[in-house]
C-alpha cells in the first residue's frame, strides 16, 4: 500500500535551517581566501550531505546548473531519504561566491522548499526583476513602467518625495542607463556587487535596510529564490525572462516554459506555501556572518514559513571540533 505524505512545513523548517547552517559553516573556512570555486564547492558538499538526511522525496528544481554542468545539486537531482513528502527544492549553496572569496558583506547560503510542482523551473538565463516590499496596492509599480515612473509611483504610494526612495541595483555595465535614469528621477541608489536574492529581501524590510525597491536584470533562478522569501515576508515581485540567443530559448523550452514573453508575478514563481532559510556567511545588512571565538562558532539564520508568516532569526552556537 502506498503512503501519501503531507507537506508538514513546521516539522521540516528546522531541518531546512540545519541545511543552510551546514553550508555556511563549510564555506566560512574559505572567507577571504580568494578561491570562489573552493568556497562554492565546500557549501555544495555540506548542503547536499545535510539535505540527504531529511525525510523528504526532494527534487532540485533550482540548483547549480544542468546535470552536465554540475556534479552535485544539479537540476533534477533527487535529494532526501525518499521517505517523506514530495517537494521541490530551490537552492543557492553560496549566494555571493565573490563576496566570500573577498570577505565582502552579504554572502549567504540559501534554500527554499515547497510541495512538488509548485516552484517555477526557471532556466539558467537572465530575468528582468522588479520588487517592492509589503503594504502597497497590487501593481503599484510594474515592468511596463519606465524606471523613473516606478520611482514616482512608489513615492506617491508611500507618501513621500521621489528623492526619499532608495533603489537597489546590481552594479553591472548593462545597468548604466538604468542607473542614470534613476538618479535623474531623484532617487538614491544602493549598488551591490553580487547577491541579488539579498537585494530583493532588502525591500521587505525597508525600515531596517533603507531600500524601497529592487530593479534590474539578474539570474532567473535567483528570482525564484527571492520570490520564495517575499512570499513569506510580504511584498511584490515581477519577472520577465531575457534571452540572448536561441540556445537560451531552447533551454527555457526544456524547462517547460511555453510563453517566452510572460511576465511572472509572485504567485507564478511560487505557487504554494513555502519554507525559506538563509544563513549568513559574511556579515551584512540582513544577517551576521559566521562569528568565531576561542572554541566556539556562531551562525545566524533567517527561517521563514509563508503559511504562518513567521520570520525567525536564530543563533546557533557550536563547539569547534
Amino acid at each position: 500500500m502506498s503512503v501519501t505524505w503531507k507537506f508538514q512545513d513546521r516539522m521540516l523548517s528546522l531541518g531546512l535551517a540545519r541545511v543552510t547552517e551546514a553550508a555556511a559553516l563549510a564555506s566560512a573556512k574559505l572567507v577571504g581566501r580568494g578561491d570562489e570555486k573552493a568556497a562554492d564547492q565546500a557549501a555544495v558538499n555540506a548542503m547536499r550531505a545535510q539535505l540527504n538526511r531529511l525525510d523528504i522525496a526532494g527534487v532540485v528544481v533550482i540548483g547549480e546548473g544542468e546535470r552536465d554542468e554540475a556534479p552535485m545539486l544539479f537540476i533534477g537531482e533527487e535529494v532526501g531519504t525518499g521517505k517523506g513528502p514530495a517537494v521541490d527544492i530551490a537552492l543557492d549553496p553560496l549566494e555571493g561566491t565573490t563576496l566570500t572569496a573577498k570577505d565582502m558583506p552579504n554572502a549567504l547560503t540559501v534554500i527554499a522548499m515547497a510541495p512538488r510542482g509548485t516552484l517555477l523551473h526557471a532556466p539558467d538565463v537572465y530575468m528582468e526583476k522588479l520588487a517592492i516590499g509589503p503594504g502597497y496596492p497590487t501593481d503599484t509599480v510594474t515592468l511596463a513602467m519606465a524606471p523613473a515612473e516606478r520611482v514616482r509611483a512608489l513615492a506617491a504610494a508611500k507618501g513621500c518625495a521621489p528623492g526619499d526612495i532608495t533603489v537597489c541595483v546590481l552594479e553591472r555595465p548593462r545597468h548604466d542607463a538604468l542607473i542614470a535614469e534613476l538618479r535623474a528621477s531623484g532617487a538614491a541608489i544602493r549598488l551591490i556587487t553580487d547577491g541579488d536574492v539579498a537585494g530583493v529581501i532588502h525591500c521587505a524590510e525597508a525600515a531596517t535596510t533603507g531600500i524601497d525597491m529592487y530593479m534590474g536584470s539578474g539570474g532567473a533562478p535567483e528570482g525564484v529564490l527571492a520570490a520564495a522569501a517575499l512570499r513569506c515576508m510580504g511584498g511584490q515581485i515581477y519577472g520577465k525572462l531575457l534571452f540572448r540567443n536561441d540556445d537560451e530559448r531552447a533551454r527555457a523550452r526544456r524547462a517547460g516554459i511555453t510563453d517566452l514573453d510572460r511576465i511572472y508575478q509572485l504567485h507564478d514563481l511560487v505557487r504554494a506555501d513555502v519554507i525559506f532559510a538563509a544563513t549568513g556567511v559574511t556579515s551584512g545588512s540582513i544577517l551576521k556572518g559566521i562569528q568565531r571565538e576561542p572554541g566556539w562558532v556562531t551562525t545566524e539564520t533567517l527561517l521563514m514559513r509563508s503559511k504562518t508568516g513567521s520570520v525567525r532569526r536564530m543563533l546557533y552556537r557550536s563547539a569547534v571540533k
